[in-house]
């Protein structure tokens, strides 16, 4: 009997993956706050997860290859349709819509999330060993 890492981790590999993408978009938000004309970005984080979760529950979509040198198209990079334009709660006189404690906020937030969803896959890791060994 062989143990499918997907059924034995769930949607929780790819949350965080998603969490560690949030983080470089927030990141990179902070970093060009006072860069004129920049505009803030961010993921809405659950409903990138959600689309994962329906995918992985309908099946994924794979397109045929038709040279074995073809790229595969599952497990791409997020696209950019997935990210959004952040609304500015206060105009800036020079266009740019970072916030900076907002997206220190958000950040902080992802960072808790995404260290929640470590602590869960390592107990689940724990558990695969545990059920190797015998114990």
């Amino acid at each position: 009997m062989s143990i499918s890492f997907d059924k034995a981790l769930g949607i929780h590999e790819k949350a965080l993956s998603f969490r560690a993408q949030r983080a470089e978009v927030l990141a990179n938000n902070i970093a060009n706050a006072d860069t004129p004309n920049y505009k803030a970005r961010d993921m809405d984080f659950s409903s990138v997860l959600a689309a994962e979760s329906d995918k992985q529950q309908k099946g994924r979509f794979a397109l045929d290859r038709t040279n074995s040198k073809h790229i595969e198209a599952e497990g791409l990079a997020m696209a950019d349709d997935t990210l959004q334009y952040r609304t500015p709660t206060q105009p800036s006189i020079d266009q740019n819509t970072v916030d900076a404690q907002i997206e220190q906020s958000n950040y902080t937030e992802n960072a808790v999330g995404f260290q929640a969803s470590f602590t869960l896959l390592n107990s689940k890791f724990k558990g695969l060993v545990s059920a190797l060994r015998g114990e």
